[in-house]
């Protein structure tokens, strides 16, 4: 696959992933843990959910929406930068020297809070709880950019869940603009859309190129089933996605609208499907795709990662996607 000149500049949440698969719900009836949910928690907490897994199997990968979207990208061969904050601590130094691994240039800022991290409870039937601690995530301000940030980039994409910090979302915005960038932001969660949604159409309106909505986000944010909510998100954005899970994907561009079937896969856990739709659909934008095959790679991204234990997919497995992108590519 060739590589494109084209580079992609992310900003989100720097978070590890620890993933830790349970046999029943008992234990999240313990922690008082909504099964399905994701639950914020501070230090004391998460210190507390760390203990009583601490026998327990578990993986580690670096993780936030942005974070799986960007190394997505780089694991097709994209130039990626990501804009982050960590600690300085061991999951701090694991983020990044497995950023690095994975071909992702950072822009980290350090702070004295400990690494954020998504503690992340798999159930058998691949539902996923989150125990999210944010920690040293919280810590990247506006004061933490400047333009040099943002020069050589095409795509700026974020995640939906930075937009709790205003200041430092539209500072973002207005950098990328500054630098000709186009901007790709992800709407990350329903529940940030419910409470935000003033604001997220100020966004979208004024700075937002490419937007993804997963069903549920975009009823909390139109009110509307997907197709309408569809239309709705392209009035304001030049590029709009609906997932709706095993049903596809539906896209709105240059005033057409077109319907991607997922593909089938067997779902063992669901981290990160939305995220990797979205890496597979920049890459298909940046190296100048149809719509329809930008959505038939997303579509090949997001129901891959399914079929793995957290977003870390076997080299093979990038391989057979590769594979793929070249039929696609033909078609």
């Amino acid at each position: 696959m060739k590589k494109t000149p084209d580079t992609i500049l992310g900003m989100g949440n720097a978070l590890m992933d620890i993933l830790v698969r349970i046999d029943n719900e008992e234990l999240l009836r313990r922690l008082d843990l909504p099964k399905g949910s994701m639950t914020l928690v501070d230090q004391d907490k998460a210190v507390q959910i760390l203990n009583r897994i601490q026998s327990l199997p578990k993986s580690y990968a670096p993780g936030g929406s942005a974070a799986n979207t960007i190394r997505g990208l780089a694991a097709l061969d994209t130039p990626v930068t990501y804009i982050g904050s960590t600690g300085e601590d061991d999951l701090g130094e694991m983020f990044k020297k497995s950023m690095f691994d994975e071909h992702v240039t950072t822009l980290l800022q350090y702070s004295d809070k400990p690494t954020g991290h998504a503690i992340t409870f798999i159930t058998p039937d691949s539902e996923r709880t989150f125990a999210t601690y944010l920690g040293a995530a919280t810590e990247l301000s506006a004061e933490h950019l400047d333009r040099s940030m943002f020069k050589g980039h095409k795509v700026f994409h974020i995640e939906g869940y930075l937009i709790l910090n205003r200041e430092l979302v539209i500072k973002a915005f207005q950098l990328a603009k500054q630098a000709g960038l186009e901007i790709s932001y992800d709407m990350a969660s329903y529940n940030v859309v419910e409470e935000n949604k003033n604001f997220i159409k100020e966004l979208l309106t004024e700075y937002v190129d490419i937007v993804f909505a997963n069903e549920e986000e975009a009823k909390a944010f139109t009110g509307k089933e997907p197709e309408d909510a569809l239309e709705e998100l392209a009035a304001m954005c030049k590029v709009a996605v609906v997932k709706t899970g095993a049903g596809g994907s539906l896209i709105a561009m240059e005033e057409e609208t077109y319907l991607v079937k997922a593909i089938e896969a067997e779902s063992l856990d669901t981290t990160g499907a939305g995220d990797l739709y979205a890496a597979g659909f920049l890459f298909g934008y940046i190296n100048g795709m149809l719509p329809e095959q930008c959505g038939k790679i997303g579509s090949l991204l997001g129901g891959k990662v399914i079929e793995t234990i957290g977003t870390r997919m076997p080299a093979e497995t990038w391989e057979e996607i590769r594979e793929q992108i070249h039929q696609i590519m033909e078609d």
